[in-house]
């Protein structure tokens, strides 16, 4: 995990600027996912974010869903799984199901 140290260190960064921000976290991974568990995605409260958790649509949507919890304080744990015909539109390469634990930053 080369940029672990990376998206905690812009975390810390973006808090420390007063900014709102999220960490996304790969809890558990079921057949083929493209990041392990324990890969992370820092997310600022303007959409920018460093790290990664997944890839593709899933990806865009573990954002969207940072940025509410940013603003309303409760985690959140994700759930995304998608058949061998879909796995390659939304970035998981063969199929696969992954857990993403969403928590904001305080």
């Amino acid at each position: 995990m080369e940029n672990h140290d990376r998206v905690l260190e812009q975390a810390a960064a973006w808090r420390g600027e007063g900014a709102g921000v999220a960490l996304a976290t790969v809890t558990t991974t079921w057949g083929s996912a493209p990041r392990p568990a324990g890969s992370q995605l820092a997310v600022h409260e303007d959409g920018r974010f460093v790290g990664s958790v997944s890839g593709g649509c899933i990806e865009g949507a573990v954002v969207v869903e940072a940025q509410d919890i940013i603003q309303s304080g409760a985690p959140k744990l994700l759930e995304f799984g998608v058949s061998n015909s879909q796995a390659w539109e939304v970035g998981l390469a063969c199929g696969g199901k992954i857990k993403v634990y969403v928590e904001r930053v305080d």
